[in-house]
C-alpha cells in the first residue's frame, strides 16, 4: 500500500476545497463510493456534514477505517 500523500480538489456544498490523503485512503474511498453508487464528492460531503471537530482529512481516514472494520 502506498503511503504517498495525494492532494485532490473537489466541490463540497458548493465550495471548492482540497484534501490531502495517502493514496491507499483515496483508493478505498473510491471503492466505498462505487459500492454506494455515488461520486467521491457526494461521499466526502456526507463525511464533512457529520464531522465534529476533526479536520476533513482526519474525518475521511476515520470513516474509511470504520467502513473497513464493519465489513
Amino acid at each position: 500500500m502506498s503511503t504517498r500523500v495525494v492532494k485532490h480538489s473537489l466541490s463540497i456544498a458548493g465550495h471548492r476545497t482540497s484534501v490531502s490523503l495517502e493514496a491507499a485512503f483515496w483508493q478505498e474511498l473510491k471503492a466505498i463510493a462505487a459500492r454506494r453508487d455515488i461520486g467521491i464528492a457526494a461521499l466526502v460531503g456526507e463525511i464533512d456534514s457529520g464531522r465534529k471537530e476533526a479536520n476533513l482529512s482526519s474525518a475521511i481516514r476515520v470513516f474509511v477505517l470504520n467502513e473497513a472494520l464493519n465489513r
